[in-house]
């Protein structure tokens, strides 16, 4: 099924570019023979008016040479055999005609001895001129299709020019000339040039195109089979971009297709990571303290746990249902933000207070790992307006993770600062900090630093996506940096003004 659909592809984006093509060679042809018809059909009938014209004018001498000597049967001879040789040289028939559209001299004169001796043509006896036609005619140089009033067969061309003898018109030249009979053989000699050019370079043109639409084609019947691959959760496949030996254009928009898909499945692989990793660390999460909290239940139900200690483990099981509690709430709380469902409630706020009263929270760790708190004796009051809860969170959880990960006997450092547009915020901590090649994915969602190298094993990797998602949300920004083995610090800035 995939195969047939990945031809399909292939197949329909050949055949609309042959389409195309063909269709451009049809009208290439097309709008040729109109040119080349029209080119022909100009170039006649302005070959037939010069030989028109050219016989008016010999026809004019030889009609005032009669006139001056009173000689007639000779002009006639004359006459005749200048329509003959014009008429044979050119194709056409060339004849002449009186004022009232009788023919009176034509080439076919010379052919019969009655005709040259009474002076009248038996093969034009019957044509007969129309009045319209020459009432055009005796004006002027005239040009027109036709066929003179049903006297001719079928379309010609039609040329006359009038015979000015002493000023006075008093003959007509008529030069016909079939169109079909002289356009049709030039047509078809035309056509056949063309068919066979066209027919040469279309066959080149199918096998360019055929290459070009099965190459362009390639990557997209290959991410459409990766597509397919990653449906069953397999996202190891790539799309490898083959370069020529020399790049005329550059990278194309194919190229940057595929690197995005490539980041896209490179992006989808993280996120199935991710997405077992916190599956497998919600699981160990909600496991651990609800074995721990059953344990401890059915113990002092039972009688197990003595009296005196009841109240002790009760403490445990608080402190795991809290725990329970907060993992519940982050999992709410990254859903909702994804979902753009959280509103802020922003109201005025010192942000240094708040930083302060989250150390004391934690008192108790701090001096049981002997942790020294530096740069609350620097910090000054600093308002903000932003969400007083979502900020608080942040806050604790920048602290807990500092505390989280100073060792015994380290330091964690603050500091609040301000200018006229933004809040600064700095939690530096001692310890071992973060590998530079993970500190730019911490942000991320479900992400933990490699449990080999951390101290941490028990967090679902939600913290700090959440802290980064608010900040966002306030319109700040969040970073982090780390020197191995000497500190890990977070800062993270807010506009004032919210």
């Amino acid at each position: 099924m995939a195969k047939r659909k990945s031809s399909g592809l292939f197949r329909k984006y050949f055949l609309v570019t042959i389409s195309i093509i063909l269709a451009s060679f049809v009208f290439l042809g097309g709008a040729l023979l109109l040119l080349v018809s029209k080119l022909w059909m100009d170039e006649k009938n302005e070959l037939l008016t010069e030989n028109s014209v050219s016989v008016a004018q010999n026809t004019s001498d030889v009609l005032k040479s009669d006139y001056l000597t009173n000689s007639g049967r000779g002009s006639v001879i004359v006459i005749c055999n200048t329509l003959l040789q014009i008429s044979n040289a050119i194709e056409a028939d060339v004849f002449i005609t009186d004022l009232d559209g009788d023919i009176v001299y034509c080439k076919e004169i010379l052919q019969s001895n009655m005709a040259l001796y009474t002076g009248n043509c038996i093969v034009h006896n019957q044509y007969k001129i129309p009045k319209d036609i020459m009432d055009a005619a005796v004006n002027g140089v005239h040009r027109s299709t036709g066929n003179l009033g049903n006297s001719l067969s079928d379309i010609h061309f039609i040329v006359s020019a009038p015979i000015v003898v002493n000023g006075q018109t008093v003959a007509v030249v008529f030069t016909t000339q079939p169109i079909v009979d002289g356009l049709t053989p030039y047509i078809m000699g035309i056509f056949r040039m063309f068919f066979s050019a066209v027919l040469f370079a279309f066959a080149i043109t199918f096998l360019l195109v055929y290459l070009v639409s099965y190459r362009l084609t390639k990557p997209l019947r290959e991410m459409s089979a990766a597509a397919k691959q990653y449906a069953t959760g397999d996202f190891s496949k790539r799309i490898t971009i083959k370069h020529s030996k020399i790049r005329i254009f550059g990278q194309d928009e194919t190229d940057e297709l595929i690197q995005a898909f490539n980041s896209m499945a490179q992006a989808l692989a993280t996120l199935e990571m991710s997405r077992r990793s916190f599956v497998a660390n919600v699981s160990h999460e909600l496991k651990t303290p609800m074995t721990t909290i059953g344990g401890f239940i059915d113990g002092i139900l039972d009688g197990t746990i003595e009296k005196e200690k009841e109240a002790q483990y009760l403490k445990i099981v608080s402190d795991e249902v809290k725990r329970l509690s907060r993992l519940v709430t982050g999992m709410l709380n990254m859903s909702k933000f994804e979902a753009g469902e959280l509103d802020l409630k922003p109201v005025k706020f010192d942000i240094s207070e708040m930083l302060f009263r989250t150390l004391l929270g934690f008192e108790q760790l701090i001096d049981k790992k002997h942790i020294e708190i530096r740069g609350l004796e620097t910090m000054a009051v600093n308002i903000l307006t932003a969400d007083k809860d979502m900020i608080n969170q942040v806050i604790y959880n920048l602290v807990d993770n500092a505390v989280k990960f100073t060792p015994e006997g380290g330091y964690i450092e603050v500091s609040s600062k301000s200018d006229s547009e933004k809040v600064i915020i700095k939690i530096r901590n001692s310890g071992k900090g973060i590998p530079s090649e993970e500190i730019d994915k911490i942000f991320e969602r479900f992400y933990k630093i490699d449990k080999s190298r951390s101290y941490d094993v028990k967090g679902a990797g939600m913290g700090l996506y959440l802290c980064k998602m608010i900040v966002e949300l306030h319109g700040g920004q969040i970073a982090a940096r780390s020197e191995i083995g000497e500190y890990a610090e977070f800062i993270f800035q807010l506009p004032i003004n919210g």
